[in-house]
């Protein structure tokens, strides 16, 4: 009602001029509205198809990037787990270092023990070899004054003692046998 109210109005008041322009802009109209309903499904159809491929080249796209930022996601938590295990390997590099040097300081230590040992057995045995020295010395000096104290009398009754305890062990044995 209100396009045929506005059709009649702007006619009378002659703002539209109907002249043949009229006629073929109206006859290009049906066709047009005549090829719309001819065509229509099928280059609706045809424009889905583009519009579909167009869509699903987009949606490719979309699929092949999700799946790559995927793969850098899966690719990060991995370096993010090495890198959670570099700690560890960090802690195993420093407990093999502190042992190699706990290992190193206990072989220093047996060396400074064994050396002391040696210089302590040194001085043990030059200290027995020194006393040893000095024992001799001793019984040497005391026979030395024994023998310069006796007297020649004293000598010769000795040996003539020694003489006589000679002669009795000879009969002795000689009695046994």
């Amino acid at each position: 009602m209100l396009g045929t109210g506005l059709l009649l109005y702007m006619l009378s008041k002659e703002i539209y001029v109907v002249n043949h322009e009229t006629i073929a802009g109206a006859s290009t109209l049906i066709v047009l509205i005549y090829a719309i309903r001819k065509f229509g499904p099928q280059v609706g159809a045809f424009a889905d198809k583009l519009n579909e491929e167009k869509v699903a080249k987009a949606q490719e796209v979309k699929d092949t990037a999700i799946n790559s930022l995927k793969q850098a996601i899966a690719d990060e938590n991995k370096e993010q787990w090495r890198v959670e295990g570099r700690n560890y390997l960090f802690d195993a590099k420093r407990s093999n270092v502190v042992m190699l040097l706990e290992t190193n300081y206990r072989e220093r230590l047996l060396h400074v023990y064994e050396e002391v040992k040696k210089r302590l057995d040194y001085q043990v045995n030059l200290q027995h070899v020194i006393f040893r020295r000095e024992q001799e010395h001793m019984v040497n000096w005391v026979e030395k004054n024994v023998i310069q104290s006796l007297t020649a009398q004293q000598e010769k009754e000795s040996i003539a003692k020694c003489i006589a305890d000679l002669k009795v062990l000879s009969k002795a044995t000689h009695a046994s046998l």
